[in-house]
C-alpha cells in the first residue's frame, strides 16, 4: 500500500484528540463491530480497523472524509483530503451517498448539543433503566447512548423513550427527534408510492401474489457472509494520458459502498494492462467459492466491439472473461449467479472537455458493444452500459451515468427485495430517458439466469 497513504493517516491521527476518536468510533458502529471498537484508544488503531474492513484505502477515502466532516474537523478535511465543508454538504445530499446513517448522525448531534448539566439530568432520569455503573460521572453522552442501544431502550425505528427524556430536559431536542422521524416517514412513503409492495415485499407474505411468486419466481440462495466477491477492474490512468478516464474513481467508490453494504468481499484493481485484466479474472475463477453464493465483476475501461482495453491499449475479449466462470471452468460457482457489469468506451481520442464527456472516440460506432451471445451456460448476467449506435457518457466529477444510476437504484430497491434484473431494467429506463449532449444512451441486459437474484440487505 502507498507510503503516502500511510503518511496521510499518520498526520491525521496526530491531530485527533481522545474525544474525537470516541466520536469517530461511535459514528462507525454500523460498519465495524462494537467488540473491535471497544479496544481502540488511539486513532492509528482506529484507522487500521477501517482498513481491515475495507472502509478506507488508497483511492477510497470517502468514508474518512465523511467522518471528519461529521466531527467538524474541516481543517483536516481541507488540509489533507482536498475537500471542504461546502463540497461535503453537496456530496452528502445525493441519495445513498452518506455512509453514516441519519439515525447515528442524530444521536451524535444531540450529544454534541448537550451541556454538562443536561447530561447529568439525562443520567438521573435513566437510573431505573440502566445499571448505575454505566451512569457514572465520567461517562460521556455517547457512551450512555451506546448503553441505551445495547439494552434495547433506543432503536433506529423506536426513539419513544429518548423523546420522553428530552421532553423533560430539553424540549428543543425532542422537536429535533420529531423532525427526524417525520423525514424518515416521508422518505419511506415516497418510495412505497413509486414501488408498490407487490414487487418488493417477501413473497410468502403476499397472499395469492406470494403463491404465484413461490411457484414461478424461484430465488437464488443468498445465505453466506460474505455472499461472494465483488471484483472491480477500474482503468483510470492510461499509458497515453489523452485516454485517462476522469470520473471513474467515483464509479469505483460508489460500487464499493453498495457491495460492502450488501456484504460482499469487495476488491478493486486499478490500471491493469490487457493481459493482466484476463489474468485477474481467471485468478478469481480459480478461487474456492463453495462457501459463497454469487460472484460479481465490474469492469471500467475503454473498449472496442466485444472487447475491453487495458491501459497499454491491448484488448481482451469480453466473452473470454465471462467464459472463465462457466460451470466447467469454475465448478465451485456452478448453479450460482455470476454477474458482469461493463462500463466501457470506444476509442482513444477525447472529445473537447465538457461537463459530460462521451466515453467514446467521437464516432457513433459501438462503445464496447454488447455480446451477440454469451457462452452457452446458465446463471450468467451481463449488464452493458450501451448498445450499438449509442454513446456511453461519463461525468468528470460524478462518474458514469450508467454506474451511478445502477448504484442509486440498488440502494433504493435492494431493501425492498427487488431482483437484480428488475433493477437493471429500471436503470435502462432512467438512462434512456436522459438527453446527454444531444445524444441518447441505451444500456442492455443479457441474461441466462434461471432464478431471481435478490440481494439480502443486512438488518
Amino acid at each position: 500500500m502507498s507510503r503516502d497513504f500511510f503518511k496521510l493517516l499518520f498526520e491525521i491521527s496526530e491531530a485527533l484528540v481522545t474525544e474525537e476518536v470516541a466520536a469517530l468510533k461511535f459514528l462507525s458502529l454500523e460498519h465495524v463491530p462494537r467488540r473491535k471498537l471497544e479496544a481502540i484508544q488511539e486513532p492509528k488503531a482506529f484507522f487500521e480497523v477501517l482498513q481491515e474492513k475495507d472502509m478506507i484505502g488508497v483511492g477510497n477515502l470517502s468514508f474518512l472524509k465523511e467522518l471528519l466532516y461529521q466531527i467538524s474537523r474541516i481543517d483536516l478535511l481541507t488540509a489533507y483530503l482536498g475537500s471542504s465543508r461546502e463540497e461535503m454538504e453537496r456530496d452528502l445530499q445525493v441519495p445513498g451517498r452518506a455512509q453514516v446513517s441519519a439515525y447515528r448522525q442524530l444521536l451524535y448531534r444531540i450529544a454534541e448539543d448537550l451541556t454538562p448539566e443536561d447530561v447529568a439530568s439525562v443520567k438521573f432520569l435513566l437510573q431505573k433503566l440502566l445499571p448505575k455503573n454505566k451512569l457514572q460521572e465520567n461517562a460521556s453522552m455517547l457512551q450512555v447512548f451506546l448503553e441505551m442501544e445495547i439494552n434495547g431502550i433506543i432503536k433506529e425505528d423506536d426513539l419513544t423513550i429518548l423523546k420522553d427524556l428530552f421532553q423533560s430536559v430539553r424540549a428543543d431536542i425532542k422537536k429535533k427527534i420529531d423532525a427526524y422521524e417525520e423525514k424518515k416517514k416521508e422518505n419511506y412513503s415516497r418510495e412505497e408510492v413509486r414501488y408498490p409492495v407487490s414487487v418488493s415485499g417477501h413473497p410468502e407474505e403476499q397472499g395469492a401474489e406470494g403463491e404465484a411468486a413461490k411457484q414461478h419466481g424461484k430465488i437464488y440462495t443468498m445465505k453466506n457472509n460474505p455472499h461472494g466477491y465483488c471484483l472491480i477492474l477500474n482503468n483510470h490512468i492510461f499509458k497515453n494520458p489523452r485516454d485517462n478516464r476522469e470520473g471513474t474513481l467515483q464509479d469505483g467508490e460508489a460500487v464499493k459502498r453498495v457491495f460492502k453494504w450488501l456484504q460482499f468481499k469487495t476488491v478493486e484493481y486499478m490500471n491493469l494492462e490487457g493481459k493482466k485484466i484476463y489474468e485477474t479474472v481467471k485468478e478469481y475463477s480459480k478461487k474456492d467459492h463453495r462457501n459463497m453464493d454469487c460472484f460479481v465483476c465490474f469492469i471500467f475501461s475503454h473498449g472496442e466491439r466485444g472487447k475491453i482495453k487495458g491501459v497499454d491499449d491491448e484488448c481482451v475479449n469480453i466473452e473470454d472473461l465471462v467464459s472463465c466462470f462457466t460451470g466447467t471452468n469454475c465448478p465451485s460457482l456452478a448453479g450460482k449467479p455470476k454477474v458482469f457489469i461493463i462500463q466501457a468506451c470506444q476509442g482513444s481520442v477525447r472529445h473537447p472537455p465538457v461537463t459530460i464527456e462521451p466515453d467514446s472516440s467521437g464516432h457513433l460506432e459501438v462503445d464496447a458493444s454488447p455480446l451477440t451471445s454469451i457462452p452457452d451456460k446458465a446463471d450468467i448476467l451481463i449488464g452493458m452500459a450501451t448498445v450499438e449506435d449509442y454513446l456511453s457518457f461519463r461525468s468528470h466529477k460524478t462518474g458514469s451515468v450508467y454506474i451511478q444510476s445502477l448504484c442509486e437504484k440498488m440502494e433504493l430497491l435492494c431493501p425492498q427485495r427487488v431482483d437484480l434484473t428488475a433493477i437493471l431494467t429500471e436503470v435502462n429506463n432512467e438512462v434512456a430517458r436522459r438527453e446527454l449532449e444531444g445524444s441518447k444512451q441505451m444500456p442492455k441486459i443479457t441474461s441466462t439466469l434461471l432464478k431471481q437474484l435478490i440481494f439480502e440487505v443486512p438488518q
